[in-house]
């Protein structure tokens, strides 16, 4: 294991380069923590380097960790914690930071699944926001995301650690159009449902059993009027008064949990 003591060493640089930015469609991603570095390479993620503090390395966890890294071939280093925290993206760094490569999936392959549940993220642009609709995705037996142009990164290391590993389970595709995703999704059989703070049927009168993908805004403005207007369906979760919205990734999760709900009821007949 090699040595790092300086903040100018290229496996730091490079880590500090991919905190700031990275092709939104895959290749490199950074990784900081036991956790997620553990879902990771549970997925299969290809873990190409990581650097931890000695103490890290020594932990039960982390020299578990490194015995797995060492099987893999991941080129490893042993940093001093000003250099960790160099390298890490978050304020107090974990002690281990990694990088590894992962792809976004291709769109109508998302869509093909049966029966497909699918999330279209547009113009959500906080990567906490995107992580967090990703993990909701998952937990409610989702088929898959899609995170269309305009939105934060969903394989940025923000909107990683939202998700907390689930955006390594989850096929997501990213960098594509909505208006593209909607028209796939016809060619698939898919009904497009947009989701409405005021306007449209009522979540709980809706049939949400059939393939869907479900659409939904940015934070603040919602959906873009020409995205909604395409959609076969608008549907609004029911709020009490003065309520006029909700987050958008708690919206998500209660539209896909009676997705949810609605499928387990159907099975179980």
């Amino acid at each position: 294991m090699n040595s790092i003591s300086s903040r100018q060493n290229p496996f730091v640089q490079r880590c500090r380069d991919l905190a700031h930015r990275r092709d939104a469609r895959g290749g490199d991603i950074l990784l900081d923590g036991l956790h997620l570095l553990s879902d990771a390479l549970a997925a299969g993620v290809p873990i190409a380097a990581a650097a931890a503090t000695t103490r890290v390395w020594r932990s039960q966890d982390g020299t578990s960790l490194l015995r797995r890294f060492e099987a893999a071939g991941t080129e490893l280093f042993e940093a001093t914690t000003a250099v960790i925290e160099a390298a890490s993206p978050v304020r107090t760094s974990s002690g281990l930071v990694a990088i590894g490569r992962w792809h976004t999936a291709d769109t109508a392959a998302i869509l093909r699944t049966s029966p497909a549940l699918v999330v279209c993220v547009v113009h959500v642009q906080d990567p906490g926001n995107v992580g967090a609709i990703v993990r909701a995705a998952e937990a409610a037996g989702a088929t898959g995301v899609v995170v269309a142009a305009g939105s934060a990164d969903p394989l940025g290391w923000k909107a990683l650690r939202g998700s907390m590993g689930s955006a390594f389970r989850l096929p997501i595709a990213a960098g594509v159009q909505a208006a593209d995703v909607c028209a796939s999704a016809r060619e698939h059989g898919v009904d497009v449902v947009a989701t409405s703070p005021a306007d449209g049927i009522d979540l709980y009168e809706c049939d949400l059993t059939g393939p869907v993908l479900v659409l939904v805004g940015g934070e603040g403005a919602g959906l873009p009027a020409e995205v909604g207007a395409v959609a076969q369906l608008a549907v609004r979760i029911p709020m009490r008064a003065p309520v006029e919205s909700l987050n958008v990734a708690v919206a998500t999760g209660i539209i896909l949990f009676e997705a949810h709900r609605q499928r387990r009821a159907v099975i179980s007949r």
